[in-house]
């Protein structure tokens, strides 16, 4: 079973509705507010955590700085959503069962793409 990491960014409602749907995530925001994006994948590493963000940062931390988190980051490159929407494309990808190992997975309204490392 894939777990997760909420980045400080994914909200609060998709968090939620994901537990709902007994998908085991934690979250930064409650657990480890405020700490940096490093840290941020240094958890995600040691807790074989997938990353969830809204945050583009992460393509830079992983093809330009070396963090290569095993489990993966999942990047949401979606402006304009409800606040649970995030939380429901991810439920349907997974259901799709795509692998996160090694990979950068950017999810757009119209695509999912993914890039390994």
């Amino acid at each position: 079973m894939i777990k997760f990491l909420a980045n400080e960014n994914f909200s609060g409602p998709s968090i939620e509705f994901l537990k709902l749907h007994g998908v085991d995530i934690k979250s930064i925001a409650s657990d480890h507010p405020g700490i940096s994006d490093e840290q941020v994948m240094e958890i995600a590493s040691k807790d074989e955590r997938t990353i969830l963000t809204h945050d583009s940062d992460y393509g830079e931390l992983i093809f330009k700085h070396g963090f290569k988190p095993k489990a993966g980051v999942v990047y949401f490159r979606i402006f304009e959503f409800e606040p649970a929407d995030p939380a429901q494309l991810l439920l349907g990808i997974i259901k799709e069962d795509l692998d996160f190992t090694n990979r950068l997975t950017v999810i757009s309204e119209n695509s999912i793409r993914q890039r390994s490392y």
